[in-house]
């Protein structure tokens, strides 16, 4: 049996994260409990103060299938690589041939830039095309 993981991102901006990483990935920004027609009235409710309504924010996968991805502010900013990044697998895989894949992938790049992620190179190795990005607080992925 597996167990269940949430991936986690650092952040300074946990919302503006999680909106840009909700376009990456096509998952969406989980609804407010039963009873609150919006967050921000549950964390009115709770008396949280306004200064701590984006301490935190969170994605889900519409399906169900992949992990629940968290985004929680902290003081510091990055200053190093990541030590784990996401591969975002838009190309079509092995059996596409990689031509196709790198004009797939090239596409998307050309999508992300326009949502706030930076392209700092393209790889190639064998039969394998991907392109380096960062997302808009710097944060290291693959589009392969």
């Amino acid at each position: 049996m597996s167990t269940s993981f949430q991936v986690t991102f650092d952040s300074a901006d946990p919302d503006r994260l999680a909106r840009f990483w909700a376009v990456v990935l096509g998952y969406r920004l989980p609804d407010p409990p039963d009873g609150f027609a919006t967050w921000e009235d549950l964390l009115r409710e709770r008396g949280v103060p306004e200064d701590q309504w984006n301490a935190a924010s969170a994605l889900e996968d519409p399906a169900g299938v992949g992990p629940r991805i968290y985004f929680q502010r902290v003081p510091e900013g990055k200053v190093v690589k990541n030590r784990v990044h996401l591969d975002v697998n838009v190309g079509g895989g092995r059996r596409t041939p990689l031509e196709e894949r790198r004009v797939r992938v090239d596409a998307e790049v050309t999508r992300l830039i326009e949502a706030g992620a930076t392209k700092l190179g393209p790889m190639s190795r064998n039969d394998e095309y991907w392109v380096v990005m960062q997302d808009p607080e710097g944060n290291e992925f693959c589009l392969q």
